[in-house]
Parts: C-alpha cells; structure tokens; sequence
C-alpha cells in the first residue's frame, strides 16, 4: 500500500482523489490545505509551512499535488526536505517557480504533469504528427473547462501548443476580435470558461478543402485522478530527477 499524501485535499480533485484512492493500492493519509479544516473524510489535514514535519510524522511514500502553485511549490520543498517523491498536477507556474520546481528534483523524484489523461498522452502523439505531415495546414487550438479554473490557457492547451510549436514555427494569437486577418504562421488559441466541464482540447488542421479534428473530452475527473495516483505509485521507488507521465504510460 503506497501512502499518499495530497496537496489541495479540500478542492474538487483533492475530494475525487480521495474516492479513487479507495480503489487502488494506494491510501491518503494526510492532507495539506490553506483553509481553517481539521480533517477531510476522516484524513488530517496540515497547512502546507507544516508539510516537513507532517510528511515524517505521517510516514508518507509519495506526494499528490492539485493545488496552485504557491502551495505546491511550499510542499514540493517540503518534499527535498525530507527526500519524499512528489507528483505536481498544479498549472500556471512562471519561469521563476518552475526553476524552484527544477531544484527539488535535484533532490527528490519529482513528476509534473499538465494532464493524467492517458488518452491525453496519445492525443499528443498524433499532434506531433499530424502537424508534421500537414505543414502546409492551417492551425486552431480551442479549450473548455469549469467556472472556477482560474488559469487560461489550460496547461493541457499550452502543452499541445508547446509541441505544435516544436514541429513549425507557428506565433500563438490568443483570441481575435474587430479587424484581425488571419496570417499563415499563427495559431489561434482559445480558452471557454462554463459551468462543470472537465476539460475538452480540440486542435483543428485546415487546409487542400478539408479538415482534421483532433480532439479529447474528458467525462470524469476520476480519469485524472487515476493517472495521477498511477503515476504515485510508479514514482515512489524513482531516482531523483525529473519524470513525465508518458514515462508512466510506456511504462
């Protein structure tokens, strides 16, 4: 039984990673949390400046992370601290704090991800050669997510963008509005905000009187949860150093 502990327990992946735990190898035992809560489903919950101590006291393996950044960079440090494995689901890191992020995996395994959806880590694939085949074509990015996602572009968009962008050199133009003529070398990014949804990428290849739609919708956020809690487990007996998710998937 690998023992968790889960940064952003009181949030909605904090509460879908607790169900799914129950059904793998893995147990939470602890929580770190800003908000005024003692427990969460019978799990303690510390606040993040305590996350040294509490890591030892509760005997964790390996840390699970959905929270912001600013708390997961506070845990992730914790983690260097006392030589715990940690898996980074939080986006919207700066330049500065991913280089904190590259100094904790100096020390412990550390595995960040914008995405635990397997059928995420395919879609990337077939990104990469979709738009190396189809180079002449023309290139949209769209995204959906829930009212409450505060970060825009996704990271799942912005990671699909990062590899279209390693295949052509493409400007990103992030939405349009009055007179905006389209140039050959961009791609339009968009991001919609509304009510629960999980998360939806789509990008669109235009071009020779047709069009090819790459898409994923995600159902449940137990699917994220799940990748996350296998990529816990894969971790836990790792080297120091940096890992992704689609080591997990070859895996």
């Amino acid at each position: 039984m690998t023992r968790v502990a889960l940064v952003g327990i009181t949030g909605r992946m904090g509460e879908t990673v607790l169900e799914t735990a129950a059904d793998r190898d893995t147990e939470v035992v602890v929580g770190f949390a800003t908000s005024d809560v003692e427990s969460v489903e019978g799990v303690p919950v510390v606040r993040p400046e305590d996350a040294a101590d509490a890591l030892t006291e509760y005997d964790v393996d390996v840390v699970v992370d959905f929270a912001v950044p600013e708390g997961a960079l506070v845990v992730a440090e914790a983690c260097a601290e006392a030589g715990v494995p940690i898996v980074v689901g939080s986006t919207g890191f700066d330049e500065d704090e991913m280089a904190r992020l590259d100094a904790v995996s100096e020390a412990v395994p550390l595995l960040k991800a914008t995405n635990f959806s397997r059928g995420i880590q395919v879609l990337q694939r077939t990104v990469r050669e979709a738009v190396r085949a189809l180079d002449s074509y023309d290139l949209e990015l769209m995204e959906s997510h829930h009212n409450g996602k505060v970060d825009a572009p996704s990271g799942t968009a912005n990671s699909i963008l990062e590899t279209v962008r390693e295949e052509r050199d493409v400007e990103p133009v992030y939405g349009r509005e009055g007179h905006a003529p389209r140039d050959e070398d961009e791609i339009g990014v968009f991001a919609r905000r509304a009510g629960d949804i999980r998360g939806e990428h789509e990008l669109i290849l235009a071009g020779n009187d047709e069009v090819l739609s790459l898409s994923h919708r995600a159902e449940d956020r137990a699917v994220f949860a799940a990748g996350a809690l296998d990529a816990a487990v894969w971790l836990s007996d790792r080297t120091p150093g940096r890992y992704t998710f689609g080591e997990v998937i070859d895996a």
